[in-house]
This record gives structure tokens, sequence and C-alpha cells, in this order.
């Protein structure tokens, strides 16, 4: 099937189409041809904190993965013990001591005898128990499955992160464009205000017209200020995504018209959107972790059995010559059946099915929300072209309303308050259009993001690092 075309959206704003089943390109931000928008991108993937936080999070539970499957393998430690007994009689009468440390010096009178002995023992012991009922294979799936969800989210605050960026510089370009509206409206305001000024002194106008033309301009310069801060929100909060300061970082000065509109617009088939956003493959990675908790809490209800192998080099000295090394070696079993926890074993495994249930609802709850925020997108980009093409027209018809009554006026044929109302109508329009333009260009970028935004390629590529 063929590119979809939206509606035009009027004579001076092309054209966009959606492409069933067109996969996102890898660098989507680039489409807008912005040299601007590109390195302000680079320069947030490389000095975000919120995307390296994710990556350091992401090692970690790749290391607890190996903590986990070093429970396949015997654990193997060098033991090492000393020890020193000293034992003396006096009279006939014996008394002992065992004492761990250093070997000292005992003397004694003529009618007592000393007994020192010393023992030191050195050798390996390990320690292996067997994965009879999969309570390791099950944790090592678990710990696994957690790992591949952090990496789903470390996917995720890249896709944040590249959308953010790229709507904060077409809010940026908006305001700007906004800006530029009013005054464009305000300079007309002043301009009129003159002409009324000038009838005025020339006897032509009665003084109500001045304060008419007065109150007009004032009441436009207070569209100013709020389009200012906006303006200015925008820009601290790109400084902020790109790990800067705002008094370290001004972002630059982005214009619609220096931004084009990707005219082909990708639109993935409900299969291909779940393996292509993070948030829906990161609650299926959580939902995987959830069944092999249940296999862990199983495995609890079953024996465990360890097994422990020694081998000890021996050395004894006892009031002389230190006797000849011995090694002993030996193996030690244990088997271990719960039989009575109070039902806490039980409860710990219906605790597992519970929450594997519960995640199985959040899934399923990140599908509907993924799905209800693609329709929204498709939904408002064709009320975009709808709503932008009602502006070009508006704004065209109050362009020549107004020139008009202006000219009636200055020819003494029409009244101020003509001239005024096509100026309100004119300076709604203006605005209207440039709010249009920028709607467009906004949710043309939440189309990107609610499409994945190739963040599983950029996984690919990057989650490794850090």
């Amino acid at each position: 099937m063929g590119p979809v075309p939206l509606p035009a959206p009027g004579g001076r704003d092309p054209g966009q189409r959606f492409a069933d089943g067109a996969a996102v390109a890898p660098q989507w931000w680039a489409l807008f041809r912005s040299p601007a928008l590109d390195d302000t991108v680079a320069m947030a993937l490389a000095g975000s904190p919120t995307l390296t936080a994710a990556q350091a999070t992401l090692a970690q539970a790749r290391e607890a993965v190996l903590v986990a499957r070093a429970s396949y393998y015997p654990q193997a430690d060098l033991v090492a013990t000393g020890s020193w007994e000293h034992a003396q009689s006096l009279n006939g009468t014996s008394s002992g001591k065992s004492i761990s440390g250093s070997r000292s010096a005992a003397t004694a009178g003529s009618s007592s005898s000393t007994l020192v002995t010393d023992m030191f023992n050195i050798g390996p012991a390990l320690t292996w128990t067997p994965d009879l009922f999969g309570h390791n294979r099950r944790l090592v799936e678990q710990q696994a499955a957690l790992a591949e969800n952090q990496r789903y989210q470390v996917g995720a605050a890249y896709l944040a992160l590249t959308a953010d960026v790229a709507t904060q510089a077409v809010t940026i370009a908006s305001t700007r464009a906004q800006i530029k509206a009013v005054e464009d409206i305000i300079a007309a305001d002043a301009r009129n205000l003159e002409l009324v000024r000038i009838a005025f002194e020339a006897g032509s106008v009665a003084r109500t017209d001045v304060l008419s033309a007065e109150s007009q301009l004032a009441g436009d310069r207070t569209l100013l200020p709020p389009l200012e801060q906006q303006l200015a929100v925008a820009r601290h909060a790109l400084s902020v995504l790109t790990g800067k300061l705002p008094a370290e970082w001004a972002p630059p000065d982005f214009d619609l018209d220096a931004l084009q509109l990707p005219a082909e617009l990708p639109v993935s088939v409900p299969s291909e959107l779940v393996h292509g956003r993070p948030d829906i493959l990161a609650a299926e990675a959580q939902l995987h972790a959830a069944s092999a908790a249940i296999g862990v809490a199983t495995a609890q209800l079953y024996p465990s059995i360890t097994i422990s192998p020694a081998i000890t080099l021996q050395a004894v000295a006892s009031s002389g010559p230190v006797a000849a090394p011995s090694i002993l070696a030996g193996v030690v079993g244990s088997i271990t059946q719960p039989l009575f926890h109070g039902g806490a074993l039980r409860a710990q495994q219906r605790a597992a099915v519970d929450a594997y249930d519960a995640q199985r609802a959040t899934y399923r709850q990140t599908l509907l929300v993924a799905f209800g925020q693609v329709a929204d997108v498709l939904r408002a980009l064709q009320h975009d072209t709808d709503l932008l093409r009602a502006q070009d027209a508006a704004l065209t018809a109050s362009e020549a309303s107004l020139q008009l009554a202006q000219e009636a006026y200055a020819a003494g044929r029409g009244s101020l308050v003509q001239v005024l109302d096509a100026q309100r109508l004119y300076a709604q329009a203006v605005l209207g259009y440039a709010r249009a333009r920028g709607q467009r260009y906004l949710d043309t970028v939440l189309l990107f993001e609610a499409m994945g935004g190739a963040s599983q390629a950029w996984l690919e590529a990057n989650a490794g690092t850090r």
C-alpha cells in the first residue's frame, strides 16, 4: 500500500503523507533539515545526566546477572587455621588451656611439667549446591529479564531525550514566530495610532478615536510578555536537556522557516509497533521476570542438597620437632527439606503468581496506552492540516479586510471602530496561523516518538556503552 496523503493544508504550506509500514529513520530528527537541531541532539546524547544514569543502571543490572550465574558453579575458598595449646601440671595436679595466637615461651618450676602443642591446617574448601529443582536457573532467568527491562529503559531514556530536544527546538521556533507576529501587530497599532493623532491634530477626528487607538496598542502589547516567558522556559529546558546550565549555554535561535517539515511520515503496523517502542518491550521483559519469580518461589518448596568436599594439609608439633605433615580429605553432604515454615513458602509462591497477574495487566495497559497515543497523533496530524487551512484562509481574509478598512478610514469614508475591529481579527488570524504551523511541527515530532524513534537500532549500537 502506498503513502496515504493527508488533507492539503493550504497554498503556502507543504503537504504530508502517511507511509504505512515504513520504518522510522535512525536519526529521524535529521528529516527536519536543520544542522542546528542535529548538533543540539548530538550534544544532548553526549551530556545528558539522565541517559548516563540509565546506562549505569543497566551495567549494574548486567552485573547482577553474573552474580546469579555464579550459583551454577562450585564455590571454592582457601581456608587456613592455626592453634596453640599450653598444658601445665603443678604438684601432680594438671590444668590446661587453649590459646590461639603466636607461640610464647613457657617456664615452670622443678615440680611442674609443661606440654605445648602447635597445630596448623591449610587447604581448599569447596561448596556446591546442585540445582535439582531449577531454583538457580529461574533466578538467573529472572535477573536476565530484569537486565533486559533496564536495557529497554535506556532505550526509553534515549527516545524521550531526542523527542524532548526536538520538541523544545520546535517550541522555540514556534514561539519566536508568534513573537514576531505580535511585534508586527504592535508595529501596525503604532502606525495606526500615529495616523489617528495626525488626523486629530488636523481636527478631522475626535479625541475618542485617539483613546481607542491607544487602548488597542496597549492591549496588543500585553500579548508579548507571556510569549517571551514561554520562549525563556523552552530555552532553559533545552539547556538542561543537553546537560548544561542555562547561564552556561544558550540554544540556537530556531526558526520555523529554517525547519523543513518531513513530507513522508512512517506509520507502523501494530505488530511492528510492539517491537519498536521501548516502553512496551520493557513491560514485556518485566512480565518475563515475574514469570521466572514464580519458578524461584516454587523451587523453594523442594529439598536443597549441599556438597562440601575438603582437602586439608595438617602440621602438628608437640613440645618438640614438627611432626610429618598429613593430608586430610573428606566430603560433607547435607540435605534440607522444608517441613514447616508457618505457610510462608506457599504464601511466597502465591504472591509470585499474583505479581505475575498484576504485571500481565500492566503489560496490557501499556499496549493500550501506546496504541491510543499513536491514534491520537495520527488524528491530530489530520486536524492540524484542517486547522492550518482554516487559519490560512482567515489570515488572507482578515488581511484584505484590514487594508480596506484602513483605506476607507484614511479617505474619510469609514470609522475607526471598523478599523479596530478589522485589526483585532487580523491579529487573531496572524497568531492563530503561527500557532497552527508550530503545532503541526510538534505533532510530527510526537509521531516519530510514538513510533519508537528507532530506539532499538540505537540500543544495538550503544546500549553497552557508558
